[in-house]
Order: C-alpha cells, then structure tokens, then sequence
C-alpha cells in the first residue's frame, strides 16, 4: 500500500463537526482488501436540506467501501457504475443522476430514460439543490459530491482524495491532470434538440490528447496508474481499467 493509505488513515482518525452532524469514518484493512467505512456526514458544513430543489434530508447511514489493496489491470473497461468512489472521510463520489430529458417530466426530466439523454449534474448544480460543496442528499437520505469539494480539499494534506472501486487512487491536480472530454460540436439530432451546452451527459465526447487524461479521466505518474477528479467534464473517473470490487458499496 502506498504511502497515501497511511496518510489517509490519520485523516479520516480526525473527527470534524459538520452542521449537526460529524463524520465518523474508519479504515480497515485485510489480506486483500482496504474499506472505508462511514456514517455517511463529510468532514465539513453541509447546505440545508431538504431545500426548494431538493426534498430530501440528510441521514446518517452505515456505508462501507472496499476496494483491493493492489490495484490490477482488466482485460476490459467497467462502465455504468453510480458510485465511482470514496472520499478517505468516506463520503462517495456519485457524477450521475436518475434524470433523463422528458418533455411530460416535471421541469423536463423524468426517470424515464427513453429518450436517450441524461442530466448532466454539474451544469446547473443549484436547480438539483446542490449546497456550495457540489453535494447533496438523495432521496434515502444519502449525501455524496457531484463534484470536487472545495471544503473537503482544504481540509486535506495531499493531492490524494479518494480512491476508485478498483483500488486506484484518485487524486486532485488541476493544474497538471486536465480532461480530455469536450463539448461535442453542432446540435442535437433527437429532442430536445438544441446546441451541445453540457445539460445532458451526451453532450460530451471524448478527444484523445485534448486534455492531460485518458477516456476513464486516469494517467501515469511515475509509471504507477492514478485516476483524478478535474474541474470539468467528466469531474470524476466514469469508467475503470483495473478489477473493480463488484460490492465497492455497502450499506449496512
């Protein structure tokens, strides 16, 4: 295990007050596998919740992540996972939502997927009730980020900020890990047409060398694979190239 576990392990020791709620977390670690466990409550203040775009209220949980202790390269890409990682406070990583275009749908959106086009969370955060940590709670009560965490982030002493259901770290460097997705040129051909602006997950396409990382948002350093979290599009990894733990998330 790399230096990082170690780090991360006094990190998530620590206890911070978040509003009415503190985090509990604890690593654990075995022959084969590290797990993170939570009550779910970050290290920092949350929004109010539920609010007037989000009618869900925060309750604490009883989450567990394991992930292996040494990642390995797949054969094959895991695509199509929900949580696609881990806070070391143990709050999960979640980018998609459960909204796809509607145009009977209340404000758009319904959980009706028909229509081949999904929200894309991070383009209007604050119509899905995100607080200023790019988080919010879902409907069992389950708070996870959207996207990086600036309170988060100051309360950590490294670049390292999670890791993935395969085990690889995950790490915040924006000046020097960037995207290589990008806004797709012209419009859509399907409703609800319209310019490619990043409302919905389809918007985006994948360029080869446009940005720093790979499709999955990973790249090498010092010949060791690391995902990262950016700024933009796809803000965390989306898929994964190492043997993903199929139980990465359990609820207890």
């Amino acid at each position: 295990m790399s230096r990082h576990f170690f780090t991360a392990l006094l990190l998530v020791s620590l206890p911070v007050t978040a509003t009415a709620h503190e985090n509990v977390s604890k690593v654990t670690q075995n022959s084969d596998l590290t797990c993170i466990s939570s009550n779910g409550a970050p290290n920092h203040d949350m929004g109010t919740f539920p609010n007037r775009a989000n009618p869900n209220g925060f309750r604490e949980q009883a989450l567990k992540f394991c992930f292996p202790n040494e990642p390995q390269k797949s054969n094959t890409v895991t695509t199509g996972l929900m949580t696609v990682g881990v806070s070391l406070t143990g709050v999960p990583f979640r980018p998609f939502t459960a909204g796809y275009y509607d145009a009977n749908g209340r404000r758009g959106f319904s959980h009706d997927p028909s229509s081949g086009w999904r929200q894309q969370a991070m383009h209007e955060p604050r119509r899905l009730g995100m607080d200023d940590q790019n988080a919010h709670v879902d409907k069992s009560g389950l708070y996870h980020y959207h996207g990086v965490s600036s309170d988060y982030l100051a309360s950590q002493k490294d670049t390292l900020i999670g890791y993935a259901p395969d085990g690889y770290e995950i790490h915040y460097i924006p000046s020097a890990a960037t995207s290589s997705w990008r806004l797709k040129a012209g419009t859509r051909p399907t409703d609800p047409l319209g310019a490619y602006d990043g409302t919905f997950e389809e918007d985006f396409e994948y360029k080869a060398g446009s940005g720093t990382l790979d499709e999955c948002n990973g790249g090498l350093v010092d010949g060791e694979y690391r995902y990262f979290a950016t700024d933009s599009y796809p803000y965390f990894p989306r898929c994964f190239k190492g043997v993903v733990n199929p139980q990465f998330m359990t609820r207890g």
